[in-house]
């Protein structure tokens, strides 16, 4: 191999010919375009046109068999990211699959088993938030301990308002069988992912959703997710795709401090100099009649740090290619392992499932037969596409 991983785009549209244009402009050193594929052949013009040197393919076996790719990236629809990965690893050909990887756990769980059997290729996941620094760094906050144990966290994240011609434009977007769901697994995958990364798995879900609740389609543009993380602590994710203002706040409560975190831009991180309880047990009675009077010196209590990083446009997308590569060529370690994909996966499985059965849901023990039937129930209902197994 060459100093340079030459990447297969499976998937010309947006996604696609933005990673194309990345690697062209030179944000990705260390990688370089070695094939195009599409099955619309009207990309193969527009390929043609911007990249007269790389190759095009129709078929994405062809392209894996050409000995023109070292990698691939899937900028396809979710059903066809597990499929893709597979077919990539068993050429010896490293993957590198889109967010979310894939719509149904059983699926992405027979992806991540491959991948495992082949230790010796680089398997990632398209987490680009994981890339932006705000986040590492809260996550690092967050880890170190200097918070103390998180005792609850609230993510509501509606600034992704659709209006009903962006559902029309084509016949799989919000179906069942064509895209796999609504806003849990189009839009908000990321929260998903960076809320688990962040704050730990949870142990259970207990949802309330809407399908089709203000839009004419059939998958959830409403959803409220109540998790239980165990020992007393919860948290709560709300999205929508009907919030034409929109909100976008993270907040994580935790013994000794706070981080709020708004439109996904600014953190304010307050630490606590003792822990909230000590600070509760030590306080004595001037204390609180300082508190009911508003003269508390809340100095005194705890300081307060405002996180912000300026991000360019791209920047993020572009270092999880940079890093992917280099894993490859170097073994740097992966900011977003493909096997990590499965937990965003399962959570809004699990949303979708105890909105359906209106019990609580345990994540380690999800029921994955269940979600499936359930799943091709309204796969069957649509009668558009094929039922999945």
């Amino acid at each position: 191999m060459s100093k340079k991983v030459r990447l297969g785009i499976i998937g010309f549209g947006t996604q696609g010919s933005m990673y194309a244009n990345f690697i062209e402009n030179g944000m990705v050193p260390n990688m370089e375009i070695g094939a195009i594929c599409d099955i619309d052949l009207a990309k193969r013009e527009e390929a043609h046109v911007a990249y007269p040197s790389i190759p095009f393919y129709k078929n994405y076996i062809e392209m894996l068999k050409s000995e023109n790719v070292d990698a691939i990236i899937t900028a396809v629809p979710h059903y066809l990211h597990p499929e893709m990965g597979i077919e990539a690893l068993k050429r010896d050909i490293h993957a590198l699959v889109e967010k979310p990887a894939g719509v149904y756990t059983k699926q992405v769980k027979e992806l991540n088993e491959f991948a495992a059997s082949k230790p010796n290729l680089t398997f990632a996941i398209m987490f680009n938030q994981r890339n932006n620094p705000l986040y590492k760094r809260l996550k690092e906050i967050v880890e170190s301990g200097e918070i103390g144990k998180i005792r609850r966290t609230n993510w509501i994240i509606t600034t992704w308002w659709r209006p009903q011609p962006y559902y029309d434009q084509s016949e799989w977007r919000a179906t069942w069988g064509g895209e796999g769901g609504g806003v849990l697994v189009n839009q908000a995958p990321h929260q998903l992912d960076l809320w688990q990364w962040i704050c730990g798995i949870p142990e259970t879900v207990y949802a309330k959703v809407s399908y089709g609740f203000k839009r004419d389609i059939v998958v959830e543009d409403e959803v409220t997710a109540i998790v239980d993380y165990g020992d007393g602590a919860t948290g709560t994710f709300v999205t929508a795709t009907h919030d034409l203002v929109g909100t976008d706040r993270f907040e994580i409560l935790a013994d000794q401090g706070k981080i709020v975190v708004e439109n996904s831009q600014t953190a304010v991180v307050t630490r606590l100099k003792k822990p909230e309880q000590e600070i509760s047990e030590t306080i004595g009675m001037d204390g609180v009649k300082k508190l009911f009077m508003g003269q508390l010196d809340v100095n005194d209590l705890y300081e307060q740090e405002t996180i912000e990083f300026d991000s360019v446009w791209g920047e993020q997308h572009a270092g999880v290619l940079v890093n992917f590569a280099a894993n490859i060529l170097d073994g740097t370690p992966l900011i977003a392992p493909g096997s990590d994909g499965i937990n965003g996966v399962r959570l809004a499985n699990a949303i979708h499932l105890s909105s359906w059965t209106k019990k609580e849901v345990n994540l380690k023990d999800l029921d994955e037969d269940l979600y499936l039937e359930k799943l091709n129930e309204r796969i069957k209902e649509e009668g558009k596409f094929e039922t999945r197994n």
